[in-house]
């Protein structure tokens, strides 16, 4: 607070008015003031004169909004004084086309060598009054000269121009092509929850639908109460998974996605302290990028695999791998069979949709017997 009460505000802004605008005023009044005090008398002359004052008046009125016909009106302006050197009464006629060469070598619209071709112009005209007998050569050679310099200025001021219109383009590209990077981040992101959503409702509705037709077929052909009551029981519990996995899946996409290492691990310590079993997880290789779509792929089957491990072999030791390679990723998740247990997961979202998933991110699933235990592999190839 002290230092904002210490600070004074400026009574007049940096930039009151843009730089050309300052040339331009400027410009205009020195003309002005040139063609008021002048002392010609020649009326060829005062046609250069006049006709030279019109074209900077136009281009004045013009130059923002046709730079081009602005320039090539200024370009005719700066060359007519010039050729009034060899008869004019003063050096008004020098002023003005000095004057108007400067400001013409500070245009982006014409080309270099326009610009050149006209300063080469008026500078030969400069040695008019030499030729003529009316200046010696050192004068008209100064003459020359000074206007060389204000081209060479005009130059420096239009390169700098020049440079400041390329860095705003390179910068519109640049904003046009973050603009187009967000878009398709976001449609990637609509893909993948398009997918996640996809994957709980097909599966666990499917599953859900064929046990429902089943009941009603016991119930309808047979009249088998007890096995169309099962059916439903094992219909209510695929809804209870289904809309569990649904809630997971909204869940994880309202977060960004973690990292794949810290999300199975995370994902093992939940399962550890949920069923009360032995979680062995163990990353291995140098951890390389992976994308959105394989690290929610390859989790999903993590807690797939971590489910059916809980439901057919519960209380069993389980170990989970995640291998980096610089050619792919690769998950294996391992868990001892009991005696009786079954070899093959329980229905609804099922290692089948995993196995679907990974093909849309470009990896492949196996599951199987496995030295007496049951074992599952995911991978991601790069």
């Amino acid at each position: 607070m002290g230092e904002r009460k210490g600070m004074r505000r400026p009574l007049l802004p940096d930039t009151i008015a843009p730089g050309w605008l300052v040339v331009q005023v400027l410009g205009t009044l020195f003309i002005a003031a040139t063609l008021i005090t002048t002392p010609e008398s020649s009326p060829s002359v005062w046609t250069c004169y006049a006709v030279s004052a019109a074209g900077w008046v136009v281009f004045v009125v013009t130059e923002q909004r046709w730079p081009r016909f602005g320039a090539g009106l200024l370009g005719v302006a700066a060359v007519l004084p010039a050729v009034a050197l060899g008869s004019a009464a003063d050096s008004s006629a020098l002023i003005l086309a000095v004057i108007m060469l400067g400001r013409f070598a500070t245009l982006v619209s014409p080309s270099v060598v326009a610009i050149t071709l006209i300063s080469v112009v008026d500078m030969a005209l400069a040695f008019a009054p030499f030729f003529a007998g009316r200046s010696s050569g050192w004068e008209a050679l100064g003459n020359a000269s000074l206007m060389l310099v204000l081209v060479l200025f005009g130059l420096n001021r239009r390169q700098y121009e020049v440079q400041a219109t390329q860095t705003e383009l390179l910068l519109e590209q640049t904003r046009r092509a973050q603009t187009e990077q967000a878009r398709a981040a976001a449609l990637d992101e609509r893909t993948r929850i398009a997918r996640e959503i996809h994957d709980v409702l097909a599966h666990s509705l499917g599953a859900l639908g064929v046990q429902l037709e089943l009941a009603e077929a016991l119930l309808s052909e047979s009249q088998d109460v007890d096995a169309a009551l099962v059916t439903i029981r094992r219909s209510r519990r695929l809804a209870a998974d289904g809309l569990a996995e649904a809630r997971n899946a909204v869940v994880a996409l309202r977060r960004d996605v973690p990292s794949l290492t810290d999300a199975l691990e995370a994902l093992a310590d939940g399962h550890r302290g949920d069923h009360q079993v032995a979680v062995h997880f163990t990353p291995a290789g140098a951890a390389h990028p992976v994308s959105s779509g394989a690290t929610v792929s390859l989790v999903a089957t993590a807690r797939e695999a971590l489910t059916n491990a809980a439901k057919h072999s519960p209380g069993a030791e389980i170990t989970m791998s995640l291998d980096f390679s610089p050619e792919a990723v690769r998950l294996r998740v391992r868990n001892d069979l009991q005696e009786g247990s079954a070899t093959t997961p329980s229905p609804g979202y099922g290692l089948a949709g995993m196995r679907e998933r990974l093909a849309l991110a470009g990896g492949t699933l196996t599951s199987g017997r496995a030295d007496g235990a049951w074992e599952v592999t995911a991978e991601v190839v790069r």
